[in-house]
C-alpha cells in the first residue's frame, strides 16, 4: 500500500502469513455445529481429486450434486445459529482482525504510534487512511495469531496508553475535520494491576466523554468481540454498525454465568440472556445496522466481508459528511440519550 512505514508493512506481511484468507473445510479450527459441514467439503474436495483420473468425468454429477447439498446445509445451520453459537464464530481465530481490513478497504494507510506519555499499546493500531477517497482516521482492536502474536498484541486487550493514543488521534483528526473509523474486537480493557495503576478507568471514561463531543463524523463497526467498557472507549458514534456475527455486551457470557450462576459452564444461557446479538441490538436501538457475512463467518471470505464493511462506512459518510458540526452533534446527543428508556403499560 502507499504510504506505509516499514513495521506498518511487516505487521501487513504478518497477518497474511498467518491465514486470514479464505478459510476451506482444511482449517485446524472446527466449530462442533460446522462438522457435519466441514465433512461434507473434504469429501466433494476428494471427489474433485479423481475428476483427473481418465474415466471419472462421471463424477461430476454427483459433485455437483453434494456441492448444492453443502449450500443448502450451510444456509440451514446459519439461519438458526443460538447466541452462543455467535459468540464461537466472533471468536474464530481465523476471523478477519483490523490490519486484514486495512489491507483489503483502504487505498492507503500510514500507522501512527504512541500516546505521547508512557507507551505504545500494540493491541490498538490507529493511522491515517483513505477509503473510497475519503481521507479518515481510521483506530481498530487488533489480536495475534499465535502464541507469539497475540502476546505482542496483548490478545486484544488494551491498557491506558492505548485509550490515550486513540484518543490523541481523534483529536488530530477532529483538528483537520477528517472522519473517525473505529473498528471494535476485543474480549474487554486489560484487567491487569499495571493498567489499574496507570488509570484504566479514567482513560475509558475520558474518551467516553470526549467522543460524545468530538466535532467530527464518527463510524464504529464492531467486528468480532465488543467487550465491556474495552469496547466502548473507542465505540462511541454516529453509526454503530455490527457484522452479522459479531457480539456486542457489558461483559462476557463467561463471565456472566461466574456471576449470576456461580457456573462459568452455563454461559450458553447466559450468551441468550445478554442479547449481544446483532439482531438484538438492533432491535434494542442500541446499534443502527447489520452488515452481512458470508454463510460460515467472515473468515470464509476475507475479501467478501471486507468490501461489505467498506460499502456500509462509505454509506455512512455519505450521510454524516454533509452536515454541520452543530447538526451532528446533536444528532448524536439525541441518539444516547434515548437509550434506556422504556414504556410499561
Amino acid at each position: 500500500m502507499a504510504k506505509q512505514t516499514a513495521e506498518a508493512k511487516a505487521d501487513n506481511l504478518q497477518e497474511r502469513g498467518s491465514g486470514a484468507t479464505r478459510s476451506t473445510f482444511a482449517d485446524s479450527y472446527v466449530m462442533d455445529f460446522e462438522r457435519p459441514i466441514v465433512e461434507l467439503e473434504r469429501r466433494i474436495a476428494e471427489m474433485r481429486t479423481l475428476l483427473l483420473t481418465p474415466g471419472m468425468k462421471s463424477l461430476s454429477v454427483e459433485i455437483d450434486r453434494m456441492e448444492k447439498k453443502a449450500e443448502h446445509m450451510r444456509e440451514e445451520v446459519y439461519r438458526s445459529l443460538s447466541a452462543w453459537q455467535k459468540v464461537q464464530i466472533a471468536r474464530h481465530p481465523r476471523r478477519p482482525f483490523t490490519l486484514d481490513y486495512v489491507q483489503r478497504m483502504c487505498d492507503s494507510w500510514l500507522e501512527l504510534h504512541g500516546d505521547r506519555g508512557f507507551a505504545d499499546d500494540h493491541a490498538i493500531v490507529a493511522g491515517i487512511a483513505e477509503i473510497g477517497g475519503h481521507k479518515v482516521m481510521l483506530i481498530g482492536h487488533q489480536k495475534g495469531r499465535g502464541t507469539k502474536e497475540n502476546l505482542f498484541r496483548n490478545f486484544g486487550m488494551t491498557n491506558p496508553e492505548g485509550y490515550r493514543k486513540a484518543l490523541r488521534l481523534m483529536k488530530l483528526a477532529a483538528k483537520f475535520r477528517r472522519p473517525v473509523i473505529t473498528l471494535i474486537d476485543t474480549p474487554g480493557a486489560y484487567p491487569g494491576l499495571g493498567a489499574e495503576e496507570r488509570g484504566q478507568a479514567e482513560a475509558i471514561a475520558r474518551n467516553i466523554y470526549e467522543m460524545a463531543r468530538l466535532p467530527t463524523p464518527i463510524v464504529t463497526v464492531i467486528i468480532g468481540e465488543g467487550g465491556s467498557g474495552g469496547a466502548l472507549a473507542i465505540a462511541v458514534a454516529d453509526d454503530v454498525l455490527m457484522l452479522e456475527y459479531s457480539i456486542y455486551s457489558v461483559i462476557s457470557p463467561e463471565g456472566c454465568a461466574s456471576i449470576l450462576y456461580r457456573d462459568p459452564s452455563q454461559a450458553p444461557q447466559a450468551a441468550e440472556s445478554l442479547k449481544l446479538t446483532a439482531p438484538d441490538l438492533v432491535e434494542l436501538k442500541l446499534v443502527d445496522g447489520i452488515i452481512s457475512e458470508p454463510w460460515g463467518g467472515a473468515h470464509r471470505d476475507p475479501d467478501g466481508s471486507a468490501q461489505n464493511v467498506k460499502e456500509a462506512i462509505l454509506a455512512s459518510l455519505a450521510r454524516l459528511k454533509p452536515l454541520t458540526t452543530e447538526e451532528l452533534l446533536a444528532q448524536r446527543h439525541a441518539k444516547y440519550e434515548r437509550m434506556g428508556f422504556w414504556l410499561e403499560s
